[in-house]
């Protein structure tokens, strides 16, 4: 068994202290990860600093080259790395390689995007030439969740580089495979050593020492509610940014006239992909009280059509990511409200490993628990409307506030919800757990601040600069 170990300045790292990982799917020991302290970030923030100040200077057009390389090495090591993750993660080898290809995305995307990133020229007074251009922040600190360790890399690293900084990234305690073979491939596509750092390890170790670290000048989080407080207070204490995205808890609003095979169709993925552990889970349908019964049917038969399995044998429905958060999920199901239609419990025939039957629990009390949190597991839960304004007011009942979907054939009704409804992306008549790459992603309210994905998390890694010359 190997050890994964820290990548640091373009070289691996190692530290005495080790913890096992464990495959979710058999709950076997598949290797020994390094346990990164204060001294190993202290390291890589080092190591960042230096590399920083000629990285910022490199030109434009060779950071845009460098992460073409970058991206057409992973889409070479799609395979290692689809089945690292599927390993770490268990989930179905199909979206582990989607979730490589996906990476390799957003290094194409900015890649592509930064050669046009400009600043503006400000024509406020002939006497003066004023404009503003956008410079990069310095040493970025990055910690990311276990559910899509590959793709919250690439969300996390890809923009911060491409505009001049340096990142050290502390990956999920129990997905940290993938990002060290990342950083490892991006060295070997030529990006200079400290440029990409990352420091695995336990999350009160060495997350916390990378949160609290003077020497940073960014910080973004991915993760719970409760860390991310404890995140946004060390940047507070730092007086740095922060990007926060802490999960969700999305509607899905279907109205009568909707097309319910489609929908059920969409709803169905959108809360069993990654066994339902995705912060922008469809995990709400509030559906008119007129079709509640006919789209419950149709999802109860979508639901028991599922084939479970591990990942490496590449069912539709893998393992949760550990038998914590398997209990986790039992706990939340057992305590709720509404009735039972689907699922409920842990499949019978696979009693090793951390799975979770897919569930829909009907006609829950909207103000309940299972009803408000995030679960994080493949449980549905519907209730129903008899308005519009109610819908609405169901729809925005939580703390939660980062995606939701209209499902209506009604034009004005679409626009109307989707200014109403509070999320910080909107489907109407679709939905995609978080969108594509382009489209700005981050919620209101207890989602967390600040925007990932698309132009806008460019201007998240820098700050703008204003010159005003007299002339």
């Amino acid at each position: 068994m190997k050890t994964t170990k820290a990548f640091i300045d373009g070289v691996s790292a190692t530290a005495a202290e080790t913890y096992e990982n464990i495959d979710p799917a058999t709950g076997e020991c598949i290797g020994t990860v390094m346990r990164s302290g204060k001294d190993t970030v202290d390291a890589a923030v080092e190591a960042a600093r230096r590399a920083q100040a000629s990285w910022s200077r490199t030109k434009t057009e060779v950071r845009a080259d460098l992460m073409h390389a970058f991206a057409d090495l992973i889409l070479s090591h799609v395979e290692e790395l689809a089945k690292l993750e599927t390993e770490d993660t268990g989930k179905p080898l199909t979206q582990a390689r989607t979730d490589a290809e996906v990476t390799a995305r957003y290094f194409k995307f900015y890649g592509r995007t930064i050669e046009a990133y400009y600043g503006d020229y400000l024509p406020v007074d002939d006497g003066f030439h004023a404009f503003s251009r956008r410079q990069p922040l310095g040493v970025c600190g990055s910690i990311v969740a276990w559910n899509y360790p590959m793709q919250l890399f690439g969300r996390a690293v890809a923009p911060a580089v491409v505009t001049g900084n340096t990142i050290v990234l502390k990956p999920a305690d129990e997905t940290p495979r993938t990002a060290v073979r990342l950083a490892e491939l991006a060295t070997a596509a030529g990006f200079p050593p400290g440029v990409i750092n990352i420091v695995p390890g336990v999350g009160a170790e060495a997350g916390q020492a990378l949160a609290e670290h003077p020497g940073i000048d960014h910080i973004g989080f991915v993760g719970s509610n409760p860390v991310g407080r404890i995140i946004a207070v060390s940047a507070a204490n730092n007086l740095i940014p922060s990007t926060l995205e802490l999960g969700g808890k999305s509607p899905h609003i279907v109205f009568p006239d909707a097309d319910l095979d489609t929908v059920a169709g969409f709803i169905t993925k959108g809360i069993l992909q990654n066994a339902g552990q995705t912060c922008s889970a469809g995990s709400r349908l509030i559906v008119h009280s007129s079709i509640a019964e006919e789209l419950n049917a149709k999802l109860a038969k979508k639901f028991e059509a599922v084939s479970i399995g591990s990942g490496m044998q590449d069912k539709d429905l893998g393992p949760l990511v550990s038998l914590k958060q398997q209990n986790r999920v039992r706990t939340f199901v057992e305590e709720a409200d509404g009735e039972i239609i689907v699922g409920g419990g842990v499949p019978q025939n696979l009693p090793v490993g951390a799975y979770f039957s897919p569930t829909i629990i009907a006609r829950v009390d909207p103000s309940s628990k299972i009803a408000n949190e995030e679960v994080f597991g493949p449980v549905l839960v519907t209730m129903e409307f008899d308005s519009e304004d109610e819908a609405i007011e169901i729809a925005n009942g939580t703390d939660y506030a980062l995606m939701a979907a209209v499902w209506t054939n009604d034009v004005s009704r679409a626009h109307r919800l989707a200014l109403k409804v509070e999320a910080g992306q909107v489907y109407v008549n679709a939905f995609g757990a978080g969108g594509g790459v382009e489209y700005p992603f981050g919620g209101f309210k207890k989602s967390g601040h600040g925007r990932e994905k698309g132009y806008a998390a460019l201007d998240g890694y820098t700050a703008t600069k204003t010159v005003i010359m007299k002339l």
